[in-house]
């Protein structure tokens, strides 16, 4: 068992598209034109357009996307020149982590962490 793609919910697909490439330093998939394809190894970010799908308007993630990032700092640059709201200072969580935190243009929850900082659920110290 994996997970292979994680779905977001978007209201304006053209400009979570330029939201997302910018961010993430990746280009899209549009394979699909209401869905956008984000490769990120092994898992798709999809991003879903909402308006086209007939969902209604749309509820954002209220939990956090987690992403790593080899050039953690780098991401936070590029968040912060995208217009991502909520974008947090890089720090070293309680749990080891180093990571921030942001939101995309419809508040779906980001966090970019440090990929030699991973915290992956065994072993912890502090639990």
């Amino acid at each position: 068992m994996r997970v292979f793609r994680i779905a977001i919910p978007v209201a304006d697909i053209d400009r979570s598209c330029r939201f997302y490439e910018r961010v993430l330093g990746i280009e899209v998939d549009d394979t699909v034109p209401s869905r956008l394809y984000f490769h990120c190894g092994d898992v798709i970010l999809a991003l879903i357009d909402w308006s086209v799908e007939g969902r209604g308007a749309v509820a954002p993630h209220l939990e956090h996307v987690y992403l790593a990032t080899g050039d953690l700092d780098a991401v936070q640059t590029r968040a912060v020149a995208a217009g991502a709201g909520e974008v947090s200072t890089v720090e070293v969580r309680p749990w080891g982590e180093r990571s921030f935190y942001c939101a995309d243009p419809d508040g779906n929850q980001l966090c970019f962490v440090d990929e030699t900082t991973l915290f992956l659920g065994r072993g912890a110290d502090w639990a």
